[in-house]
């Protein structure tokens, strides 16, 4: 059985964590071991340690810093794509461009989120992910949005486009003959709502600063 956030029953979700900065590591390791159902199994501070640690420590779940030494996270995404396509990515960055947010989906990312998120969101993507769905930074989505081309599909735009004006979950199904619970999972990939906001009947325009 799976909660709202993506939690399962008993599954310990084994994670990876490559980061460069010692301190940021050693805090993003703290915060998901906060988490009962998540392990921070390996640690590495370069991209080209991904790879190795991944498949020894045999992990679901990468979390990938952007910049780092020997290869970036995007770069390590696609390895780990190609060498261990069960293990799911989750792209951290400070650098929000749209084009960074095209080339980690490109590169086989399944989540793309600000390293500034909240952690338990952070946490409930690496849920999310292991569960199948993509989670992106509704920031980030806007901005790719606002640019044109971008990784989202026609579905996703044309929802987010509609929730940037602030329509209940009701408005928004009616206006694009889809089901509640249909749009409830758009924005929830969105990452429009936190686990706690999960019964709120408004969708929040997103920032784009």
């Amino acid at each position: 059985m799976t909660s709202d956030d993506g939690r399962g029953a008993d599954k310990v979700i084994k994670v990876l964590l490559a980061e460069d900065q010692g301190m940021v590591r050693e805090a993003l390791a703290a915060l998901l071991g906060l988490e009962p159902d998540i392990e921070v199994v390996a640690q590495v501070g370069r991209g080209d340690e991904v790879l190795a640690a991944a498949r020894e420590a045999d992990v679901d779940v990468a979390l990938l810093d952007i910049e780092m030494p020997g290869r970036t996270g995007i770069e390590a995404a696609a390895e780990l794509r190609a060498a261990l396509p069960a293990v799911k990515v989750v792209v951290l960055t400070t650098f929000g461009g749209p084009g960074h947010l095209r080339d980690a989906m490109e590169s086989g990312a399944r989540a793309f989120l600000v390293k500034d998120a909240p952690a338990a969101q952070l946490a409930a993507a690496v849920r999310k992910v292991l569960a199948g769905e993509r989670v992106i930074d509704p920031a980030l989505a806007a901005a790719a949005l606002a640019e044109g081309a971008n990784p989202l599909t026609d579905r996703e735009r044309e929802v987010l486009r509609a929730a940037a004006g602030g329509a209940t979950n009701a408005e928004l199904a009616a206006a694009l003959h889809l089901s509640q619970g249909t749009v409830r999972n758009y924005l929830s990939s969105l990452l429009y709502t936190s686990p706690s906001q999960q019964d709120s009947t408004r969708t929040r325009k997103p920032s784009t600063t």
